[in-house]
């Protein structure tokens, strides 16, 4: 095959189809919703009525706001760049360091590959443990009716569904598959908090309104979780037919985390406030073996296993353009190096970098230059610490479970 070709049939391979604004909503929703929003009233247990209710707010705000700075700095870096597409995440940060102050120049490049490496690590991260979610709770569900199944058997049927759906190449078709799963977590929340205050709500008092430092690290662990789609912001915007629909006052980003941030807050607030100290890690586990219980358990594990594919395409659209590049020289077949290599990686299977990029190209801008380094300073810190007492209190966790003598 000629080269030229070669080349394009490989652009080809991995070339997004536009989509349309419902469409972008229904990704931004669903990359956003994951197991961490039944997780929310076992946080809002450990961080009090009181702290709870503002603190997710604030790192709702915390989160939009860095994609905002994100979305700002790809279009500044196009601007600049004058090319026709705005950059992704990796190259929006390489050049923003690229045109920032000269001692920061020479990161440019380290820097785009260690944001490429940890986007690649967290969205297949995801990937496993949705992997492992899916499988454990259909055991779960299983074992309500008598039906005792290993669950390595369970992860190779879920492997199936979750295979073909990894297959679809474009977010443009992928919007049917987010579409289902995006409604199966709201039928389950719908469900959930329905029953929660079908007989009404106890009195407030009778929930703590705020815990112990160690039992806010816990809160804020599981909370900063949720919040896991800032992966999927510029692909997103890129991807859109209409690309200013997306940053727009009432544009995806700003309608699609407010409906997420509502969704968190009632399913933390409802839960604790239902089931107070006897609140489960999962909401849908507080219904019990009741039908209303078992169809909220398949609809989170349907919704999860339906939204595995699309934190599976950020990493592959990262990773395939060097893929393709390699394996042309073996395999003239840039279609087929595209489905093997997502066939491949289905087997094997943030907050911190739009503060720093907006330090560096902020320039000018309607506030005074030490107030936008306090802010992104304190949203790093806020990055830091959430990193810090949720590692901390994972392994703490295992060690008080587990006991001493068990690990060693």
């Amino acid at each position: 095959m000629d080269p030229a070709e070669l080349k394009k049939e490989e652009e080809e391979s991995y070339k997004e189809e536009p989509t349309n604004y419902f469409q972008a909503i229904v990704h931004l929703f669903k990359g956003n919703i994951g197991p961490g929003l039944f997780a929310m009233g076992f946080a809002f247990k450990h961080g009090g009525i009181a702290v709870s209710t503002p603190f997710t707010l604030l790192l709702a705000l915390a989160c939009i706001h860095c994609q905002h700075l994100l979305v700002n700095c790809s279009i500044r870096m196009r601007a600049i760049s004058g090319d026709e597409k705005y950059p992704d995440f990796a190259e929006t940060v390489e050049q923003c360091f690229a045109n920032s102050p000269t001692k920061f120049r020479t990161w440019s490049k380290s820097v785009r590959i260690a944001v490429n490496v940890f986007i690649c690590v967290t969205q297949l991260g995801f990937c496993c443990i949705y992997f492992v979610f899916i499988s454990t709770n259909i055991k779960k569900i299983l074992l309500g009716y008598d039906i005792i199944m290993d669950v390595r058997i369970l992860m190779l049927i879920c492997f199936i569904p979750i295979w073909l759906s990894i297959l679809i190449r474009n977010l443009k078709y992928l919007a049917p598959v987010s579409a289902f799963a995006a409604l199966c977590m709201i039928l389950g929340l719908g469900i959930t908090l329905y029953y929660a205050v079908k007989d009404g709500l106890p009195p407030i008092s009778e929930r703590r309104m705020y815990t112990s430092p160690r039992e806010l690290a816990i809160y804020f662990g599981t909370a900063i979780f949720a919040f896991e789609g800032i992966a999927l912001v510029l692909p997103i915007k890129n991807c859109m037919k209409k690309t200013e629909d997306f940053d727009k006052p009432f544009g995806v980003l700003n309608v699609g985390m407010f409906v997420v941030t509502t969704m968190f807050t009632s399913a933390g607030f409802v839960g604790y406030t239902k089931w107070g100290e006897q609140v489960a890690a999962s909401l849908s586990l507080n219904l019990g073996k009741t039908w209303s219980g078992i169809s909220v358990q398949v609809m989170v594990s349907l919704g999860v296993l339906f939204g595995y594919c699309l934190q599976f395409h950020i990493a592959i659209q990262i990773m395939l353009p060097s893929v393709t590049h390699v394996m042309t020289r073996f395999i003239h077949n840039p279609l087929l190096i595209n489905l093997g290599f997502r066939t491949l990686m289905s087997i094997v299977t943030p907050l911190v970098f739009p503060p720093v990029i907006d330090m560096l190209t902020q320039r000018e801008g309607k506030y005074p230059h030490f107030i936008a380094y306090i802010k992104n300073f304190l949203i790093l810190l806020l990055a830091v610490l959430g990193f810090a007492v949720g590692s901390f209190e994972s392994l703490y966790g295992i060690i008080t479970h587990f006991g001493k003598d068990d690990l060693s």
